[in-house]
This record gives structure tokens, C-alpha cells and sequence, in this order.
């Protein structure tokens, strides 16, 4: 069948839409232009020095030198402040990994303390009540004695090895570091204020106080009656 005058093959025309002009797509367009204006900005912002008397090029680039060193100084303070720090964590990190290994076993030779102490009373006993018996006994007494000193001296041993240290207190001035008062007694030999016996012993870990000595401190003694009505 003929095609009229007014009927087309191309489905554009049915439509009636125009075909699309060759060109650049909206898309190009737009960076290029904002392409066009940030040159034109720096070119606006850029100082030509050339074109400028030659002292204006000596203070500008004066200028420009003086910033460099600015932000040169700036930086180079910055990295030794950073350097500083760093090697103050380190030295503190150092130390406190030290101090966690000397003192790491702290616990435990306090909870063995009172195993020396126990040692130290049954030698006390052992030898006080050794004066009423046989010799049989006597003998016996003796050789359990020896075991118990045995076992003592070898647990002082490791002890003293690990750092542990007894504290001094007997003649010396009340320390409330190292010392706890469980009351005063009159003394004429020692002075108010100083330790006269130890019911306790203290020990000492390294260089720090894993439990004080309890002891009884020096008062002044008491005047009589009659010196004070006199």
C-alpha cells in the first residue's frame, strides 16, 4: 500500500520530538565551566612579578620568605615537642614495666609472712619448754627444733633473695610510714616519741612497705604525787 505525502518511516517524527543536535553533553559543559572560573580566580589571585617594580619583587619575595620560615620554625617545634613526648612515654612505660616486675610477687610474700612468724613462735616455745622434760624428750624437742630452724633459715633465704627486708624500728623515731602504734608505754631510757619494742615486725619490698611494724612508742613518765604537790 502507497504512503501518503504526510506518513514517515522515522518513529522521531511520529512522535514529533526533534533529534538531539551533536555536541557537548550538559554534563562536560558544566565542569568546564567551573574549570573556566577557577582559572580565572587564581589568575586574579596570582601575583605576576614581572610586571612589578623591582623593589615590589624584592618585598614580596621577602615576604614569601619570612612565611616559609614562619611555618618551617613552626613545624620543626612541633616535631621535637612530638620527639619530647615520645620518648617521656617510653621512659615512663619503661618504668612502670620495672616497677610491675619488682613488685609483681608482692602479694604473695605477704601471704607468706605469717608462715615466718609461726616458724619464729614455735622456736620460742620449743625452747621455753624445754627445761621440764626427760632427756628423751629433750632430745626429740632438739631435733625438732633443728628442723623448725632449718625450715626457717631456708624460708628467710628466698625471701631476702626476692628483696624482702625487715624494718628497723627499736631506738628510732615513730614513723608513720613504716611503723603502727598500738599504744605508748612510760620509758626513762628512751625518748617521748621513740619505738620502744616490736610486737609485729614490718617488712620491706624493694623499696616499698609491704607491711608496717606495729609497735609500742615512748611517753614521757609521769611525775608522782608528791613531786607534783611539792
Amino acid at each position: 500500500m502507497a504512503k501518503g505525502p504526510q506518513e514517515s518511516d522515522d518513529p522521531s517524527a511520529e512522535s514529533g520530538s526533534q533529534p538531539e543536535e551533536p555536541g557537548v553533553k550538559p554534563e562536560e559543559s558544566g565542569e568546564s565551566v567551573l574549570e573556566q572560573e577557577l582559572e580565572q580566580l587564581l589568575a586574579q589571585a596570582a601575583v605576576d612579578l614581572d610586571s612589578l617594580p623591582l623593589d615590589e619583587q624584592v618585598s614580596v619575595l621577602k615576604s614569601n620568605l619570612e612565611t616559609a620560615q614562619k611555618d618551617s620554625t613552626e613545624s620543626l617545634d612541633n616535631a621535637l615537642r612530638a620527639q619530647a613526648d615520645m620518648a617521656n612515654l617510653r621512659r615512663r612505660t619503661d618504668e612502670d614495666r620495672i616497677a610491675n616486675s619488682r613488685f609483681a610477687n608482692s602479694r604473695l610474700i605477704a601471704n607468706i609472712l605469717p608462715v615466718l612468724e609461726e616458724l619464729d613462735l614455735a622456736i620460742r616455745h620449743t625452747q621455753g619448754d624445754a627445761g621440764g622434760q626427760t632427756g628423751a624428750q629433750t632430745g626429740v624437742n632438739q631435733s625438732l627444733m633443728e628442723g623448725i630452724k632449718l625450715i626457717q633459715r631456708k624460708l628467710t633465704g628466698v625471701l631476702e633473695s626476692e628483696g624482702v627486708a625487715p624494718i628497723e624500728a627499736v631506738g628510732l623515731m615513730f614513723n608513720p610510714l613504716e611503723h603502727e602504734a598500738l599504744g605508748t608505754e612510760e620509758s626513762d631510757e628512751m625518748e617521748p616519741g621513740y619505738v620502744t619494742q616490736i610486737l609485729r615486725p614490718g617488712f620491706r619490698l624493694h623499696d616499698r612497705v609491704i607491711r608496717p611494724a606495729q609497735v609500742m612508742v615512748a611517753r614521757a613518765p609521769e611525775a608522782s604525787t608528791n613531786q607534783t604537790d611539792q
